[in-house]
């Protein structure tokens, strides 16, 4: 469905993006690639990798999603959108509070906007397992986000944008995440472990890319899809990366949890299963009519998606694979 669109990637310089990058150039003729984000040397290192002159569909768009003028720019002729740019590093969105709801409410408003007002077919956003019951500054505001971009089919009128959500867990190995800084803390011989029993959901670039585009095809608008993905406890991955280093128990960081949760026991009665993931309809009644449960089957009243309970586990030697 990627063969001869046009195809918008904000946050198109992120681990994920370029990813996602990487796997339409190899498997699609889109019309128009567009890597949209605010940091030119990002753009100028990616660029050496995706050059315009081998992929002539590539283009590089500086901007930031506060700005809605260079969004609307941005946007013409384009006929899908995937929505990755984000403020996620947890400690800073605690000590910038502002600045992460400027780039992920407000970011994501301005995409709304912008989506609707020229014409884009389909926009799939990017969430987290920390928007579900948040308790730090991100979670919350990406769970905000993910209301926005569920509400937005409500504001297209007479247009046929349409708009889902994308959750998952953590991403193996991307930037700011814990497997490059254990292999920093490896040359000291000491890891630092918030605690023991801390279980996380894991998915790797890949594996999240390649969801977020099968999303994007199935996709009826107001969905938010939840991948079927495994946990790992982090004493495991100490014995991968750091296996003759020392701990240090430091105690759970602020805004942290113990388990992630992916989809909360409140939002189990509009949860759907399917084989490979997990489809939370919208509580808009008007949105249902969209949904034909083909295939998905409903989830129990009490169901919860949690790392700490699921029944996927990851083992020593699968994670030595992923890393």
């Amino acid at each position: 469905m990627l063969n001869d669109k046009s195809i918008l990637i904000t946050g198109g310089t992120g681990s994920l993006g370029k990813k996602i990058t990487e796997i339409v150039l190899n498997k699609y003729k889109p019309r128009k690639l567009i890597i949209f984000s605010r940091d030119e040397l990002k753009q100028f290192e990616m660029s050496q990798v995706y050059s315009t002159e081998k992929y002539s569909c590539v283009r590089y768009f500086i901007g930031d999603v506060r700005d809605k003028e260079r969004l609307y720019r941005a946007l013409q002729g384009i006929d899908y959108i995937i929505h990755a740019a984000a403020l996620k590093q947890v400690p800073a969105a605690e000590y910038n509070p502002f600045e992460a709801v400027k780039t992920n409410v407000l970011g994501a408003q301005n995409v709304i906007d912008a989506a609707i007002d020229q014409k884009i077919e389909r926009v799939i956003a990017l969430s987290t397992d920390k928007a579900a019951n948040p308790i730090n500054l991100y979670g919350a505001t990406k769970l905000c986000s993910d209301k926005l971009f569920v509400a937005g089919n409500s504001y297209v009128g007479r247009y046929e944008t349409r708009f889902s959500v994308v959750r998952y867990g953590n991403v193996v190995g991307s930037r700011g995440s814990v497997i490059p800084f254990f292999k920093k803390c490896v040359q000291n011989g000491v890891l630092p472990i918030t605690d023991p029993r801390m279980t996380r959901f894991w998915i790797t670039l890949e594996q999240g890319a390649n969801f977020v585009l099968k999303c994007l095809q199935q996709m009826v608008g107001g969905e938010i899809f939840v991948p079927k993905i495994p946990s790992m406890n982090i004493m495991d991955l100490v014995k991968i990366i750091g296996p003759k280093c020392k701990t240090e128990i430091v105690g759970i960081r602020p805004g942290e949890k113990l388990h992630e949760v992916m989809i909360p026991r409140d939002e189990a009665q509009n949860t759907l299963e399917y084989e490979n993931f997990y489809l939370i309809k919208p509580a808009f009644k008007f949105f249902k009519r969209r949904f034909c449960e083909d295939g998905g089957k409903k989830v129990a009243e009490d169901f919860e998606y949690n790392s700490g309970t699921n029944t996927w586990w990851l083992t020593v030697d699968d994670m030595k694979t992923m890393v």
